[in-house]
């Protein structure tokens, strides 16, 4: 089995083999060395068909019940599975185009969060009838995972039968929260370090009849919340952090466990009691939480932490507090490569797994103590939301590694490194012919060490002023065709050395696409974090270039270089060679949660252009494009470093009245080129491509 590379850094780590369900186990490489892979990049054109490109990137397994391919070769999603409406993403794009927008471009479908927001409830509501479980769910949207007003007054509207409420970890949260909260029978649930401001205004929710429950981090908080709860005249709903033993793994491991920033030990928990039932407060302590960790990978952390946390419930409970919430977290993770494994992009268990393991353990627990079960409350926001975003990117041009000019002819005259390296060249076609291409590796492995040396040297005698420019050029030329051709030998092998594997990415393709990685796929960067990347159309049409994605910043990790794949991480993804004239559009998918809010302004990109998309089935298409949010105009992003437009044009405008006195610009002129700097200042921060403005 191949093993997983580890995030993108300097040197060859590697994690452990990924765990992957018997059904799909198939001996492989590395670097999709299997012969189904491996004719992604084949040059021959025999047939391709849209069950080819399923299996190329994987669409039928991350993107479940919401992404497909149609028969046009375009990607389609169907926000509400169990209804027809099939929406084509090129249609989107084609709609975009009407309307004016440039790309990159988000595309929201908001149906899609209230199918998830449904499927959490229903398959807690599901656990809870087939274990006669005795009290209900009540899930929280923790609005930090996207803090967009549009996304929380969606999940605020389909939440409604399911009093599905709020969760808010600061004060500007918090703020949004009593504002947009509307049910009385849904929870608040206050999370994070609070200051006097913060509690004052929990306890207003409080007064105006809202279930806001502020969760203790730290012991000086308790007696903050008692304080200004007396002085405010209002009985406070209070819960604490409780800081488990157990832990998650991966990413986002550190934010369980002991060593976590938040959350009470067993000694403070202790104190909190005791300090309440001195203030004739212990009927306030109403909810247990806990959080394990982002993106929990293993179905095993959460049964774990879930059955601790049960624990200190019941025994706080015994301890004379009317406790009637337990609240589970986040960690309810999102399968972004599909492999359905312990992976840091994947999760193995189900929805449903989760929900019957989070009930049944927490109500064997309580049985076992004789507990009256708890409402239980579960903080998943990034399964909520991630599937209902789509970042559009156009790829508008392409630097292709293996294009190194035309045959080398090398004659006696040449330099001895040229003739050499030549050699080099001629065996590997005389094994070809030999051998058919296949046999012993042996040769091959041998003629890249030899190349490798011969190109080593050309290096070392150019630094030294030893060898000219041409020379150099053309030994570089040959070892590229050499390393191509050792690259197609060992394309469908069982197993590729690593060297091959380096070789392999070196001759990928640069993509160059319209977008910002730190603006739109912050984790990427920040995290290696994996999330499918597919064209939207053309996958009708054999993918035959292997590339990587680069941004438009000046900054070289402005790149993909990392994508997912069943069993391993690949190097590079398969693409279509790009048609002049002809636009190319990558969807990046399962975007929704952190990265909308997340990114930031390196080299002053802004935030890019989106559209919300709703089903309608009065609709020609069963579906319309409700809303247009334009993205930051260049004004915008330079007014948020201080840059004011009035004080730009002031300036310029003194600079264009200076050329015109000295004669290097003609009045009319002066004032054209005026008025062009201050009309571009209102456009698009990104590229203008394909005629766009």
């Amino acid at each position: 089995m191949s093993k997983r590379k580890g995030p993108a850094a300097k040197g060859r780590a590697k994690t452990a083999p990924r765990a992957v369900a018997k059904a799909d186990a198939k001996p492989r490489g590395r670097a999709a060395a299997t012969k189904a892979k491996a004719k992604t990049h084949s040059a021959v054109a025999d047939a391709w068909s849209v069950s080819d490109a399923n299996e190329t990137y994987n669409i039928e397994r991350w993107g479940a019940e919401h992404f497909s391919i149609n028969k046009r070769g375009h990607i389609q999603v169907n926000p509400m599975p169990g209804q027809q409406t099939r929406i084509d993403l090129m249609e989107i794009v084609a709609e975009a185009h009407e309307r004016g927008l440039s790309f990159p471009l988000t595309v929201r479908f908001q149906d899609l969060l209230k199918h998830r927001l449904q499927a959490i409830c229903g398959a807690f509501d599901t656990a809870i009838t087939e274990m006669a479980y005795k009290a209900p769910y009540r899930g929280v949207f923790p609005i930090k995972v996207n803090q967009l007003r549009e996304v929380v007054e969606e999940i605020i509207e389909a939440g409604g039968p399911y009093h599905f409420g709020l969760e808010a970890g600061s004060k500007p949260e918090l703020f949004a929260a009593l504002a947009v909260h509307r049910d009385y029978d849904s929870l608040i649930i206050c999370n994070g370090y609070k200051d006097s401001n913060f509690i004052h205004n929990a306890l207003l929710g409080s007064k105006l009849g809202k279930l806001v429950i502020m969760v203790v981090e730290k012991l000086e908080e308790l007696k903050q919340i008692v304080d200004i709860a007396k002085e405010m005249g209002v009985e406070p709903m209070i819960g604490v952090r409780v800081r488990l033993q157990s832990k998650g793994a991966g990413k986002w491991a550190t934010s369980g466990g002991e060593d976590a920033k938040f959350g009470l030990s067993t000694a403070d928990l202790v104190q909190a009691s005791a300090y309440l039932h001195s203030e004739g407060m212990a009927h306030t302590l109403r909810l247990i939480h806990f959080h394990v960790g982002s993106q929990v990978t293993d179905i095993g952390t959460i049964k774990r932490a879930v059955r601790e946390a049960a624990r200190f419930y019941a025994k706080l409970s015994k301890m004379g507090h009317a406790l009637g919430y337990l609240d589970v977290g986040g960690g309810l993770g999102v399968d972004y490569d599909g492999s359905r494994t312990t992976f840091d992009s994947s999760m193995n268990y189900t929805l449903q797994e989760y929900a019957r393991d989070v009930v049944y353990h927490i109500m064997d627990v309580c049985d076992s103590e004789g507990v009256v079960h708890p409402t239980i409350v579960s903080e998943s926001g990034r399964a909520l939301v991630a599937h209902h975003s789509v970042l559009i990117v156009e790829a508008f041009g392409s630097i292709e590694r293996d294009q190194f000019g035309k045959t080398v002819i090398i004659g006696v005259g040449d330099h001895k490194l040229v003739r050499d390296i030549g050699d080099v060249a001629r065996g590997l076609t005389r094994i070809t012919k030999k051998r058919n291409g296949r046999g012993d590796n042996g040769p091959w492995m041998e003629a890249l060490h030899d190349a490798q040396q011969y190109k080593e040297q050309s290096q070392a005698m150019f630094e030294l002023g030893l060898l000219d420019l041409e020379t150099k050029a053309r030994v570089e030329t040959v070892f590229w065709q050499i390393a191509k051709a050792i690259v197609e030998h060992f394309r469908d092998a069982d197993a590729v050395p690593e060297e091959v594997s380096e070789l392999q990415q070196n001759l990928g393709d640069q993509y160059l696409c319209n977008f910002s990685i730190f603006q739109s796929l912050l984790d990427n960067w920040a995290l290696g974090q994996l999330f499918p990347i597919v064209p939207i159309h053309r996958l009708n049409e054999r993918p035959e270039r292997a590339a990587t994605l680069v941004d438009i910043t000046c900054d070289s990790d402005g790149k993909i270089d990392r994508f997912i794949d069943l069993k391993d991480v690949k190097n590079t993804l398969p693409l279509h060679r790009l048609k002049t004239g002809k636009p190319y559009y990558l969807g990046i998918f399962l975007i929704g949660a952190y990265q909308d809010i997340m990114g930031d302004l390196h080299n002053l990109f802004g935030r890019v252009n989106e559209v919300h998309v709703f089903l309608d089935e009065d609709e020609e298409g069963g579906y319309y494009v409700e809303e247009i949010i334009e993205g930051s105009s260049i004004s915008q992003v330079l007014a948020l470093t201080q840059w004011e437009t009035p004080d730009l044009a002031r300036l310029m405008k003194a600079q264009v009245d200076a050329a015109i006195k000295s004669d290097r610009l003609k009045p009319n002129e002066g004032m054209k080129l005026l008025a062009s700097y201050e009309r571009a200042l209102t456009g698009y921060t990104y590229l203008s491509l394909n005629g766009a403005k």
